[in-house]
């Protein structure tokens, strides 16, 4: 990332994003909880990109150079905490499930930032609480450092639907499947199948905050059928693609 802007202070705040509507690469003194109460979030480092529907919110720690992409109208909450104050013990960029009452917690806390009422700084107090309790969720594409990897992911994210194997993509870059084999479980602790279902539920859910068809989504991303492409968003995200607007 270039060009970073300094901003001390995490704003604590709601913002609503247009889709495709970007926030440029940032970082703060403060940590910050950002969440999507509609459409999809997608924050990226130069670690990665972490993506968060209306279910997961993103922790970015103090410091993090970071810049916000929206997919879908973005309903945006911002939430601010002091660098002292970790509740969850986070140094790296992290998903978070959200359950009914941290997201209703998120919501009230930002719709009013100039207030400092007792009332308010209790609230803060429950919302702290349950980010600890929050599950953490496995909802990131790690950023490749590796050329022979990268041009590997390059593929694979120009066409999510590409069956092609990892040797067949491997012999498309000029490097052996073992070799990589070894660059996915190195650079990203993750398989290859596993590091290409991710990615294709990253476009997924681009595609469903853009209203696209079921049917059609699961196409384009590359699953055999719907049903195929319902079992592992339920599986990912707790509920179904044909849910996911209307829970938004």
């Amino acid at each position: 990332m270039s060009n970073i802007r300094h901003t001390p202070t995490a704003p604590t705040r709601a913002k609503v994003l247009t889709a495709g509507e970007r926030i440029d690469a940032h970082r703060h003194d403060d940590h910050q909880i950002v969440y999507a109460g509609s459409g999809v979030l997608a924050v990226t480092t130069d670690a990665g990109t972490w993506f968060a529907p209306g279910n997961r919110a993103i922790w970015v720690p103090a410091g993090t150079a970071h810049a916000h992409r929206a997919h879908g109208h973005l309903d945006l909450h911002l939430v601010g905490l002091p660098a002292d104050d970790n509740p969850l013990g986070l140094d790296a960029p992290t998903v978070l499930a959200v359950g009914p009452l941290l997201r209703e917690l998120i919501l009230a806390y930002t719709r009013d930032p100039d207030d400092d009422s007792p009332e308010r700084r209790r609230l803060l107090a429950v919302l702290r609480d349950q980010l600890r309790a929050s599950p953490q969720q496995p909802l990131r594409l790690p950023t490749p450092t590796d050329p022979r990897l990268a041009a590997l992911c390059a593929l694979v994210h120009a066409d999510p639907a590409d069956p092609r194997t990892l040797a067949a993509l491997g012999a498309a870059t000029g490097v052996g499947e073992r070799t990589l084999s070894r660059l996915f479980r190195h650079e990203f602790g993750m398989t290859f199948p596993q590091w290409r279902t991710q990615s294709r539920l990253y476009h997924a859910l681009r595609l469903l905050a853009e209203d696209t068809p079921v049917t059609t989504v699961a196409h384009r991303c590359g699953w055999s059928s719907a049903s195929a492409f319902i079992d592992v968003f339920r599986r990912s995200f707790g509920y179904t693609p044909g849910t996911h607007n209307r829970r938004a």
